[in-house]
């Protein structure tokens, strides 16, 4: 027998059938979707190369005309778009100097602080475009002070310190980019009694081997790159904490922002690998451990403090400046109140052909498929909403400006938020996602063909054919998506091909590299571009939303088993509520999923059933 509950929804969509039965099944539309016919990588590569001709940092002219680009791609394929424009916070740099002295020569140096051009640079025209390298939101200020060297800046390295009898306060901090968060490597220096810290690149993290030569001639970052990025700890506008910057917003001002404790109460700055060698080798003191040290051809590192001295100087400039989102829309036939939203962000330090532009190439290839799609008759059950976000860099602003606008419609409305920030660094598909979503992302891997072996699907290389997906969780500041689950509790996932890549936030980051090392036929990207709208489809076409809460379920019992484990004392905490919780929700998972089964079992034979 078929239970009442279930007659009744079987009847109403069947009637939906009836009212609005399409010439094509949505399934005919997906596969066309991921189809050669639809896909094109010269296209993406176009859009990439427009997007990145000139360094567009959140803020400036030359991203109002990237975002303007996106709005007429977006248009030109039949989706209807706004700008939504925000007024928040943002900072530049006004000076820097960094000046190295020797205490026991009394000798001086000067650093430039320069990313140098490269020979037969195409972009060297706009070079001077580029900001110069800084932390964004650091502290203004001077520190001048002998050098301690701690590794990557971590809690455990000042612990190391501290059984080798170093105390840092009073010191300028050198530290490794890698391991944590920029604002971290500052803030962990600040808890330590430091008055500066100077992070930098080490060739031995991101210059290859000690043989290997540097991009141009290979993908390793050159001796003056330098990353760049912020060090603010929280999201959003760091003026408006918790509401959106519309107009006359109320604000905060940045000392009650500094009281706050969400950005960092030292200077700083951002250094190349060349420049923190020259100040490795100025250092004395204790040898640092084997782990801290760099590739075979560096000197020695040391811990100090000193003989190197130090001075630091850095003023910034916090202005108020408009952003710009970009929103697409294409309404849904029949449940046109419920949203699937894509995002990627636009906003770079330098020219962002990795980070983020090629996420924002993708999204142009989704769009441009789903204007095609239109043409030749499919229209969506849900909303799909195309979102391309704005000073993502300086701390995810332009997205969590957008929830905070429209914080109750998204909770109540959205089926779930699929982003790509940088979409293509180099070979290998990874996702991170809730657990309901996983099944999704691993069927949309198995209908699409590996980018890079076209004999065997991503899938197939994803899990090398002897093992399980491996998914990342959505934890911290990292991305888009952060609004999205951690403020609302909205479904999210995150995808891309490549894990980190060399010239991450330098001016080096270019369509050039893109084209030499990240993805010289664009296939990574139109793979990209398949995966991520192939389960914004399900997600938007489907009767049943295709959630799966068994992962969910079984994901938390994992969490708990490594919370049990961590616990020493279980008299102390009872976990034995939370286990019981994570049993219920598994019974309901399981019964919702046996439900679907029998609703699509029927519905597939829907016109016998009513004869």
């Amino acid at each position: 027998m078929i239970k009442t509950s279930i007659i009744i929804t079987l009847l109403a969509i069947a009637t939906s059938y009836l009212l609005l039965t399409p010439t094509k099944k949505s399934s005919y539309y997906h596969s066309l979707f991921i189809s050669n016919s639809l896909s094109d990588n010269v296209s993406v590569s176009n859009n990439l190369k427009v997007l990145t001709h000139r360094p567009h940092i959140a803020g400036s002219e030359a991203n109002n005309e990237a975002a303007a680009y996106v709005v007429s791609i977006l248009t030109s394929s039949n989706i209807p778009t706004h700008v939504t424009s925000y007024d928040v916070a943002l900072a530049y740099p006004f000076s820097r100097s960094l000046v190295l002295t020797n205490s026991s020569t009394e000798s001086s140096f000067s650093f430039n602080l320069r990313q140098e051009s490269y020979e037969g640079d195409p972009y060297a025209d706009v070079i001077d475009e580029v900001v110069p390298t800084f932390h964004a939101y650091a502290k203004s200020g001077t520190a001048i002070g002998y050098v301690v060297y701690a590794n990557y800046g971590r809690v455990e390295d000042y612990l190391k310190l501290k059984e080798m009898g170093i105390n840092v306060s009073n010191t300028v901090v050198l530290a490794k980019y890698g391991k944590v968060y920029r604002g971290d490597i500052v803030k962990n220096a600040y808890n330590e009694g430091a008055i500066g810290v100077v992070i930098y690149s080490d060739k031995k993290d991101n210059g290859g081997s000690d043989e290997a030569k540097w991009f141009p001639n290979e993908k390793w970052l050159p001796p003056s790159g330098v990353q760049i990025g912020g060090v603010y700890s929280r999201v959003g506008d760091p003026t408006t904490p918790g509401w959106a910057s519309c107009g006359e917003c109320e604000r905060l001002s940045m000392d009650e922002v500094e009281k706050g404790g969400d950005v960092p109460l030292i200077p700083s700055l951002p250094v190349s690998g060349e420049d923190g060698e020259k100040i490795i080798r100025s250092i004395g003191g204790p040898v640092a451990e084997d782990d801290w040290q760099g590739s075979k051809d560096a000197p020695t590192y040391r811990v100090g403090p000193g003989p190197g001295i130090l001075n630091l100087s850095y003023t910034g400039q916090q202005v108020i400046a408009t952003i710009q989102n970009v929103i697409g829309v294409i309404e849904g036939a029949e449940e046109p109140d419920r949203f699937v939203i894509l995002g990627n962000h636009r906003d770079a330090w330098t020219f962002g052909a990795v980070d983020p532009n090629s996420g924002t190439a993708a999204l142009l290839e989704v769009a441009q498929r789903l204007g095609k799609l239109q043409k030749k008759g499919w229209k969506p059950r849900r909303t799909i909403i195309l979102c391309n976000w704005d000073a993502e860099e300086y701390g995810i602003i332009g997205s969590t400006e957008w929830v905070e606008e429209n914080r109750e419609i998204l909770a109540s409305r959205t089926v779930a938020y699929l982003n790509v920030d940088s979409a293509v660094g180099g070979p290998g598909f990874r996702a991170s996602a809730t657990p309901q979503l996983e099944e999704l992302i691993i069927k949309a891997t198995q209908k699409v063909k590996d980018p890079d072996n076209s004999s065997q699907s991503i899938y197939d290389s994803w899990t090398d054919s002897n093992s399980s997906p491996q998914f990342g969780r959505l934890g911290g500041r990292v991305s888009d998506y952060a609004p999205f689950l951690q403020h609302v509790g909205i479904p999210a996932a995150d995808i891309a091909f490549g894990k980190g890549y060399p010239v991450y936030h330098s001016q080096y980051d270019d369509f050039v590299w893109m084209t030499k090392f990240g993805d010289p036929v664009f296939q990574r990207h139109v793979a990209a571009a398949s995966v991520w709208g192939l389960v914004a489809l399900w997600l938007a076409d489907e009767e049943f939303l295709p959630f799966n809460y068994s992962s969910y379920a079984k994901e938390l019992q994992l969490s708990m088993e490594s919370l049990k484990n961590e616990i020493s004392n279980e008299d102390i905490i009872n976990l034995s509520p939370m286990y019981k919780s994570i049993k219920e929700l598994e019974k309901a998972a399981t019964k919702i999923n046996e439900q679907i089964k029998v609703c699509i079992k029927y519905l597939n034979t829907w016109p016998l059933i009513i004869i």
